[in-house]
């Protein structure tokens, strides 16, 4: 018993050490990203990224400690809890160490960079990243998580390492810098490549042995939504009548959209589900997956019109309007998965929790919901999610779908205005200019599908907050919080936010998204570009990093090499730029040899193939006057649309009229848009049958 309470005042006083030591802020208070100014009240002196970090480190002699993480990141708050919370060890860092913490969200450059070297180093990544420097910013160690004894163990390691045999340091370092260059070695073909459709059937073949064909995605856990894999997937489908892979993708939408990653109470989807079946979420909800499902669902929907992908669609651009809309137009960044230290708390429920709520068909939302066994989590809390489509419980239950669809709506309506009570996860309220681009784009794909016009609003709104906060000063900037627009953008930012732009001008026909995405890829050639390989740089030429990293891999996120690539072959057709088409063929080129091994990692690669492949269909609207639903069934993949004559591809076009060409013929021009859509049907149809399986 004496043991019990010594150990219990031993914790008491720790306690109130902490409390003591994080009475005055570290110098993150001044900034504004939310994941810094977690950190402001840490016992540890953090300073944020700068040169005067490293100028500090060079004047005192210390390794510097660079520790990355995201503010919807778990095992970040986690360790903080147990480590950057902690006198003892705030004390160690702050001797002996200076310590500079990053928001990777803020400064991808800077983790690109560290997680580089931290997978050399062992193999593996992730959040929080811990990677320590010489002074000179070149990384000697790094991890990931480590508990608290670890750490300490580390730092003390470090220490004794760094003076009792710097030589060896500085050799280390000297090989993890060789090795983060030569990362970024790019083989330029020496030979013209010859781009065939056996590329992407091959690609296809061998991915289609990692799918999941009972629960949709990979056939591993966890599991990530990959929005840019599904919309490749779909194309390829469509292309080439392939009825096995159009399954795949459909059976992963439709699990994901009844699984536990997506919440079925307020619409969006958690950023990855722990399991092979899509039941339990990592909770954290971001904007660029959320964003990129829009359009996956959007474009599923055109291809297969289930209600389910109309809803989930809506469900999500309601969410983000409700919770994520800055009145500046943009969408913030994320949302925490903890809620008062406890992960998922704001979304689960306890049987004891709906047994209080009055008014509420319990028998109902235990069938519906799966408030059995199969929902059942931990701690005597369940995920809401579902086995079955609404028209097939409703076939199951022997009611009309009609009943089912009215008492769901009234059994959501009753458990949302019940969580609107709870406290709500931690918002990052940082906006970034990429994952806006990547949210117009899917604003713009949903508009085009369900003719919502308040999605269009919301993309339009979020243009012009691009081009009025973060384009202003003629360099696009990443970041606006608080007011306050800073850091230059990097190439993922330019890259979607060209996309964007090109999305904006076809669903408005408004000329100056069309100019201003033609300004920032001159911007993109002129300051990201190698010039030998055409490939580009993630960060533009005043980047005073250790290295200049090239994204050439599609993820959740698609590299910004495919992306940009993409967008040079758009707007070299719009300009008749044969540069810039060359651009996208080199860039393709580079990684064509090999591409077909990784399939989920070149799938925004293999739609820009499948797009060189077939040629755009380009549609000049020349003099016409027209409502906006008119030209929405004329939008698809690979098409670029004129409605101006000051556009190049629109210049020759004396005459009014609707004018569709393709692989250099162009069709009979016509006077109503009924003809016009005829002929566009017949010519998609002959594009999608000249070849097949």
């Amino acid at each position: 018993m004496l043991n019990f309470v010594w150990a219990n005042l031993i914790s008491i006083l720790d306690n109130f050490t902490n409390i003591l030591a994080t009475t005055h802020p570290n110098n993150l208070i001044s900034e504004t990203s939310p994941y810094l100014l977690q950190h402001a009240y840490n016992p540890v002196q953090w300073v944020p990224w700068s040169d005067e970090a490293f100028e500090k480190a060079k004047e005192e002699n210390k390794l510097v400690l660079i520790s990355i993480g995201y503010s919807a990141c778990h095992w970040c708050h986690v360790m903080e809890h147990e480590s950057f919370e902690d006198a003892e060890v705030a004390e160690i860092m702050n001797k002996h160490f200076v310590n500079i913490k990053v928001d990777r969200e803020e400064r991808p450059d800077v983790d690109q960079i560290y997680m580089t070297a931290v997978q050399l180093m062992t193999q593996r990544g992730g959040w929080p990243l811990n990677c320590f420097t010489l002074p000179d910013s070149r990384p000697v160690y790094g991890g990931t998580y480590f508990p608290k004894e670890q750490w300490v163990h580390i730092l003390r390691s470090l220490v004794h390492t760094k003076e009792q045999d710097p030589e060896r340091v500085l050799e280390y370092a000297q090989k993890l810098q060789e090795g983060i260059a030569q990362s970024e070695l790019i083989d330029v073909p020496q030979e013209i490549v010859q781009f065939s459709e056996e590329k992407l059937h091959e690609m296809i073949l061998r991915w289609s042995r990692q799918f999941d064909n009972l629960e949709g995605g990979m056939n591993k856990a966890p599991k990530f939504p990959m929005p840019n894999n599904y919309s490749f997937l779909l194309s390829y489908a469509k292309k080439f009548d392939s009825e096995k892979v159009s399954n795949h993708v459909q059976l992963t939408l439709q699990k994901m959209a009844l699984g536990g990653i997506y919440d079925q109470i307020g619409g969006g989807f958690a950023r990855y589900s722990v399991d092979m079946i899509w039941k339990v979420p990592h909770f954290e909800k971001m904007l660029y997956d959320n964003a990129q499902l829009i359009s996956g669902y959007s474009k599923a929907f055109r291809e297969k019109p289930d209600n389910l992908y109309k809803e989930t669609v809506f469900e999500t651009i309601e969410w983000l309007q409700r919770e994520m809309l800055d009145q500046s137009g943009a969408f913030y960044s994320a949302l925490d998965a903890d809620t008062e230290g406890e992960e998922g708390k704001f979304y689960c429920w306890s049987e004891e929790e709906f047994q209080k709520i009055q008014d509420l068909d319990l028998k109902f939302v235990r069938e519906y919901y799966n408030i059995n066994q199969f929902g059942f989590w931990e701690d005597e809390k369940y995920i809401l999610l579902r086995r079955e489509t609404d028209s097939e419980f409703a076939k199951k239950k022997g009611i009309s779908i009609d009943v089912i669809k009215s008492k769901v709506s009234e059994v959501k309506n009753r458990l949302f205005e019940e969580r609107k009570a709870r406290t709500f996860p931690g918002l990052d309220y940082k906006c970034l200019t990429g994952w806006n681009a990547m949210t117009i784009r899917g604003l713009c794909d949903a508009y085009v599908t369900l003719h919502e016009e308040q999605f269009l609003i919301l993309a339009r709104n979020c243009g012009k907050w691009i081009l009025e906060k973060q384009y202003a000063s003629g360099k696009l900037k990443r970041v606006f919080s608080k007011g306050e627009t800073k850091i230059e953008g990097f190439l993922e930012d330019y890259a979607h936010t060209i996309d964007a732009f090109i999305a904006l001008y076809q669903v408005t026909a408004e000329f100056h998204w069309l100019e201003s995405a033609k300004e920032l890829t001159e911007d993109v050639e002129q300051n990201f570009m190698n010039a030998e390989s055409k490939m580009c740089y993630f960060t533009s030429t005043d980047s005073n990093l250790i290295a200049r990293k090239m994204e050439l891999n599609d993820n959740v996120i698609p590299a910004s090499n495919s992306v940009i690539a993409r967008n040079f072959w758009k707007l070299g057709h719009y300009f008749r730029d044969n540069a810039w088409i060359s651009n996208a063929k080199q860039m393709l080129a580079n990684v064509y040899e090999g591409m077909e091994y990784y399939g989920s990692g070149y799938s925004n690669w293999g739609q820009l193939l499948l797009e060189i492949l077939n040629e755009p269909i380009e549609i000049n609207l020349v003099d016409m006057e027209f409502e906006r639903e008119e030209i929405l069934p004329f939008i698809g993949e690979n098409v670029v649309i004129s409605y101006h004559r000051e556009v190049p591809m629109s210049i020759n076009y004396e005459k009014q009229g609707i004018y569709i060409c393709h692989k250099g013929r162009c069709l009979a021009p016509q006077l109503d848009f009924e003809g016009a859509r005829k002929l566009y049907s017949e010519l998609i149809s002959l594009s999608n049958n000249s070849s097949s399986l």
